[in-house]
């Protein structure tokens, strides 16, 4: 009986012990996963600065910071509803609730993440109001490939709260929507009026009547365009795409891109014609930033790349360490899913890493490849339809199930949708028939033939 308790013991003491940093979407379908292997790896510590799980879906109406000093970093704004079928944004082992519409409020997203965490029992496995200050890798004998991880947390204010923790693995869940990008305008300085980011905008109120240069027309640059539309701004959507063919919002017109701002605070835009507006909103997206990496680990952010990462996910010198879910144009929850699945087949050696020298020779004839086809640095990240073959290939080469046929489709679908009818494509309502099939309703309730085959 002893020699059991004994072997038992030590069986526990070396399954792998998993950090995870961030209690977003990533964070918890890591823990859901790692959870779900336990004769694997311990029960894994989630670090979440704020009080609340749910990362960017928890809307918090002010800005800048909370009262401990710890930033905000919700970028979400009051009347947010998803521009992502539920049918396809779900994780696919938890549907959201079948009586909700597709295009949900943001409460219901994150109320969807509350009920993810309580019913995979997460919650109990997160360290809330914990700020992770330092991650560093450490040469060790036992562990995992002899490579280990000192993590260094505090309560974010007081240094003298500092807890160093060690661990086999880490991941790095902590998203990349609250430190906005402000791209370089010569002369921005000069702009008198407002100047913000959307990462500060929550209402439309406050631009009721104004005239709005809204720079970015990415998905919550066109989202806040309506918004404004509907509280009588006047709004010019500047942007370097191929001009937007579908019906626009009343009081919106398209331009190109603010190249300057000449020295009495005019905005000039790259077809020379000009602006005095009383606000200038950025829609232009946000940086990757890892504070907490120790600079030994070698990740590079340099023109919105993260590298070397290899399959966008490991560095090759230190290939446990993961940074989860920083490819941007997804469909984030099963993208999660299937990367946290690929992670596990990692540390618990089903599949097996090529050699470092390998594993850097692929990242440099993948961006090869992509810089070949004409995708700018900075755009190498936005996988936008080559989602569905990354996800494909991480679930062939860690042997798990892939995503259901259906789900690239509706996905897809759904983008030549809001291209065409960007006024009206959130009162559509999807129905997942099975594995392959699904069927779309207009707003009045008709059926709409799919666009894609």
């Amino acid at each position: 009986m002893l020699m059991v308790v004994a072997l038992t013991i030590t069986a526990k003491m070396s399954r792998l012990r998993v950090a995870i940093i961030g209690a977003g979407g990533a964070g918890l379908c890591a823990a859901r996963h790692l959870l779900s292997r336990p004769e694997i790896f311990a029960p894994p510590v989630v670090y979440e600065q704020t009080k609340y799980v749910g990362g960017t879906w928890v809307y918090e109406e002010r800005v800048g910071s909370y009262s401990t000093g710890v930033p905000i970093h919700s970028s979400m704004y009051r009347d947010l509803r998803t521009n992502i079928p539920k049918e396809v944004m779900s994780f696919p082992d938890f549907p959201f609730e079948k009586h909700l519409s597709s295009f949900v409020h943001h409460t219901e997203v994150r109320r969807y993440l509350e009920k993810y965490c309580d019913h995979f029992k997460i919650r109990n496995h997160i360290k809330f109001e914990t700020t992770v200050d330092a991650v560093k890798p450490v040469k060790v004998e036992s562990g995992w490939h002899g490579l280990g991880w000192d993590v260094t947390t505090s309560n974010g204010i007081d240094s003298s709260t500092a807890v160093k923790r060690h661990f086999d693995a880490v991941l790095v869940c902590n998203g990349h929507f609250f430190d906005p990008y402000f791209p370089p305008i010569p002369g921005l300085d000069k702009f008198t009026e407002t100047v913000m980011h959307s990462h500060t905008y929550r209402s439309a109120e406050p631009f009721a009547g104004k005239s709005v240069v809204l720079l970015g027309a990415g998905l919550s640059g066109l989202d806040i365009a309506m918004e404004l539309s509907s509280v009588n701004a006047k709004v010019v959507l500047s942007h370097g795409q191929k001009p937007l063919k579908g019906p626009l919002p009343p009081g919106v017109q398209q331009s190109p891109p603010v190249s300057k701002v000449l020295d009495d605070g005019t905005l000039e835009f790259g077809d020379g014609k000009q602006a005095r507006p009383d606000m200038f909103l950025f829609c232009t997206g946000y940086n990757f930033t890892f504070p907490f990496l120790d600079q030994q680990v070698g990740v590079k952010v340099k023109d919105h790349l993260v590298s070397p990462l290899y399959k966008f996910l490991m560095p090759p010198a230190f290939p446990s360490l993961f940074i989860v879910g920083i490819c941007r144009a997804i469909c984030p929850f099963p993208h999660f899913h299937i990367q946290a699945q690929f992670i596990m087949s990692v540390l618990d050696d089903s599949f097996t890493l090529p050699s470092q020298e390998e594993m850097e020779k692929d990242i440099e004839l993948d961006e090869a490849a992509r810089r070949t086809r004409g995708i700018a640095t900075r755009h190498i990240l936005k996988l936008d339809s080559e989602q569905w073959a990354y996800n494909d290939e991480l679930a062939r080469l860690g042997g798990f199930k892939p995503l259901p046929p259906y789900w690239s489709n509706l996905y897809e679908s759904n983008k030549v949708f809001r291209s065409k009818d960007m006024l009206n494509y959130k009162t559509y309502n999807y129905r997942v028939l099975n594995e392959k099939e699904w069927i779309v309703q207009g707003p009045q309730g008709q059926s709409l033939p799919k666009p894609l085959p």
